[in-house]
């Protein structure tokens, strides 16, 4: 316990991820992430992170960090500021316990009353929601259910994601901290490196033998690689 603060599973607190290969995670580019993750200042004025508690200078962001930032990236075409986002997650973090609040399962699956109540005493915009009430139900909204069919959590009492699928769970992409230092890949190899083969000229079929893969997991693989890259270009 720190500061009266539970601390996460160790594995989320791994300081791992540089800010390009954070925002290649995300799906930002660099200046982006980088403000989340650390804030920035503006004509004088400084923000405060919206993932983080308060800025921390430069280093590997830990695992947590970028995990709990990758339901917010889903929202960041919505057209609202992500500062309005920070007094929610400082909440929850308060009435979690920790310091990962996007990066447990309970907003998601077992806390959406009071997340829907801290949600209506802060007035999150509706277009950044993660829960919405329909009826007598509380529902995930679009942005959080689509995050949480991408994600594995612990079922221990912590609930914390273990992995990730970004792909979507069909897909054999995996990004988990214990496999290729938490960098995307299949079968224990870095999707980055087939996708490197494959923009060389090497056939998928080349490429699938040198590392004894199925050739669907090395197009998944390359296929992930091609929508980040343009996606951060």
């Amino acid at each position: 316990m720190v500061n009266g603060v539970t601390t996460a599973p160790s594995i989320l607190a791994r300081p791992v991820y540089g800010v390009t290969e954070a925002a290649s995670l995300l799906g930002l580019r660099s200046d982006r992430a980088r403000a989340w993750l650390d804030g920035y200042e503006r004509s004088g004025v400084d923000y405060a992170p919206v993932i983080r508690e308060q800025h921390t200078g430069r280093g590997p962001r830990d695992v947590g960090r970028v995990r709990g930032a990758r339901m917010p990236a889903r929202y960041r075409r919505k057209g609202v500021p992500l500062q309005r986002l920070r007094p929610v997650i400082d909440e929850l973090r308060r009435e979690f316990h920790t310091p990962y609040p996007l990066a447990t399962a309970r907003p998601y699956v077992y806390d959406r009353e009071l997340v829907l109540d801290v949600q209506e005493r802060d007035g999150l915009p509706t277009q950044i929601a993660i829960v919405v009430r329909s009826g007598q139900e509380i529902l995930l909204a679009e942005g959080a259910r689509q995050f949480l069919r991408k994600v594995e959590f612990d079922p221990g009492e912590h609930c914390a994601i273990l992995r990730l699928f970004p792909a979507g769970p069909s897909s054999p992409v995996l990004i988990d901290p214990l496999v290729r230092f938490g960098r995307p890949s299949v079968s224990g190899v870095s999707t980055e490196r087939l996708w490197e083969l494959a923009d060389a000229g090497e056939t998928i079929e080349e490429i699938a033998s040198g590392y004894d893969l199925p050739g669907e997991a090395v197009r998944a693989a390359v296929s992930y690689e091609e929508q980040f890259r343009s996606l951060t270009a």
